[in-house]
């Protein structure tokens, strides 16, 4: 694909040097199928991260990229979110950011892909749900769990509801393919913010009851990660781990077992590709 852009591949941030490292993955694959420039950026955080630890060369995020744009003279940029749904940091901030590029170069042609569901979270992007389910399968058969089982998918938590949808969407999409394995699956968010506003992120990972008799605990519970690259929540040691270990210590599960991370399966890449084509035509 020939193109005048540069696709610039962000994420929101992370100040662990493995979340941005593999972002920059992402962006070398990407590049190498489309033909076009692709770089690894983001909204914020990881331009905190010692370049030592990113193999001598410092993260940016967006605003600093696009400034340099600027000072460059460079015109045509796709912003190409690695996130799930339509989230605010890329409906307001990224916005806040555009703006205030083409504010100072008016010349300058910035364009927002839609995020990896699509911006209409009640239709999620089949892909999706095929990466959970293959994701699922394979972490079933490889430590030869059997039925019944039961599985969790976890996403963050979110202060705008249409992400909780977009979560449950996934979830009712998988839910007749894995019932036929053995397989029940509900959905749930690491954390939410306090008071009802904010229920719709419930059931939370530490609170789930998936055992048919509330006496006794559940076995092995597997965690579907609605998750993309590994940060501060999702990364080994990272805040997931960190409540799963402590349901164990409860005892409210004797096992776990998590899957691979969305950004770490082949199919990201063919959605990526469609996104960025989306931009181009407009």
């Amino acid at each position: 694909m020939k193109s005048k852009f540069t696709i610039l591949l962000f994420d929101n941030g992370s100040l662990r040097p493995e979340a941005t490292l593999a972002l920059r993955d992402l962006a070398t694959n990407l590049s190498d199928r489309l033909c076009m420039p692709v770089e690894a950026v983001s909204l914020l955080h990881s331009h905190k991260i010692d370049k030592s630890n990113l193999n001598g060369k410092p993260a940016t995020i967006i605003r600093r990229r696009l400034k340099l744009a600027i000072v460059n003279n460079e015109h045509s940029f796709i912003c190409l979110p690695l996130f799930l749904g339509p989230s605010l940091a890329i409906t307001d901030y990224l916005k806040k950011l555009i703006d205030e590029s083409v504010k100072m170069s008016p010349q300058i042609d910035i364009r927002v892909a839609p995020p990896l569901a699509g911006w209409n979270v009640e239709m999620p992007d089949i892909r999706l749900v095929e990466i959970i389910k293959d994701h699922v399968i394979r972490k079933l058969d490889n430590n030869q769990l059997k039925g019944p089982i039961k599985v969790a998918l976890l996403d963050h938590g979110s202060p705008l509801e249409k992400l909780a949808v977009l979560r449950n969407c996934v979830t009712d999409k998988l839910r007749p393919g894995l019932n036929k394995k053995g397989v029940e699956i509900v959905a749930c968010s690491m954390e939410r913010r306090k008071g009802e506003l904010y229920a719709f992120n419930d059931p939370l990972l530490e609170t789930i009851d998936l055992s048919q008799d509330r006496s006794k605990s559940i076995g092995c519970l597997v965690v579907a990660m609605f998750f993309l690259l590994p940060g501060r929540h999702a990364g080994e040691g990272g805040d997931v781990d960190g409540i799963l270990k402590n349901l164990v210590l409860r005892g409210k599960i004797k096992d776990y077992n998590k899957t691979s991370l969305i950004g770490e399966h082949p199919l990201i890449y063919s959605i990526l590709e469609e996104r960025v084509e989306q931009a181009i035509a407009g």
